[in-house]
């Protein structure tokens, strides 16, 4: 999907409708045991993956709801399009799947996941706080979400666009429900059941 996806917001409610659509096909018909395999013990498992992405969600929409707030309080009115910045498209598009492999690292310790959560527990974690994006975009879709920054929680001394944030949210699910289907497979693949 990458550069030629189509980043501005109002591209954002569609898309977040794909990824629940991805999930819940992603979850259908698997058991607990499915749902907690690993193809090795440094790897995620399916719910692994779907509690990191909860995870991770919130602590975003935590640290982009202060500067929508002041905007929305503010008047701060969308003048264009909403879309990220030149890093900011760049750091989106780095996280669009597949994952590459220069990329690759270990989450920050704030959004790993826990241990073997319960799938049903980490999937309905996840769809809540897909939700909870899907909740601010319809709230703050009117504020210059472009020109609006907040600080990243991940990376001190860096600002991000709330445009930035948003897309960096849906790239981010995208990329960890790839990796959550390749474990679907793999595990299909070994007859694991």
């Amino acid at each position: 999907m990458g550069s030629a996806f189509n980043r501005d917001a109002a591209a954002l409610g569609p898309q977040l409708e794909a990824i629940e659509s991805d999930a819940r096909k992603l979850v259908s018909g698997l058991t607990f045991e499915q749902g907690a395999w690993r193809s090795a013990p440094e790897s995620w498992s399916v719910a692994e993956c779907l509690d990191h992405l909860a995870t991770a969600n919130r602590v975003y929409l935590e640290a982009m709801r202060p500067a929508a707030e002041q905007a929305l309080a503010g008047g701060k009115k969308r003048k264009g399009p909403a879309f990220p910045g030149l890093i900011g498209g760049w750091f989106v598009s780095s996280l669009e799947p597949p994952a590459k492999t220069w990329l690759k690292g270990k989450a920050p310790r704030i959004i790993r996941p826990r241990s073997q959560p319960p799938l049903n527990d980490a999937a309905a974690a996840f769809f809540a706080s897909h939700r909870d994006v899907g909740v601010f975009l319809e709230r703050f879709r009117d504020i210059d979400l472009a020109r609006t920054h907040f600080p990243n929680p991940f990376i001190q001394g860096v600002r991000f666009s709330l445009a930035t944030g948003l897309n960096v949210i849906a790239a981010h699910e995208r990329r960890h429900l790839w990796q959550a289907w390749n474990v679907r497979r793999a595990e299909a693949a070994t007859g694991a059941r």
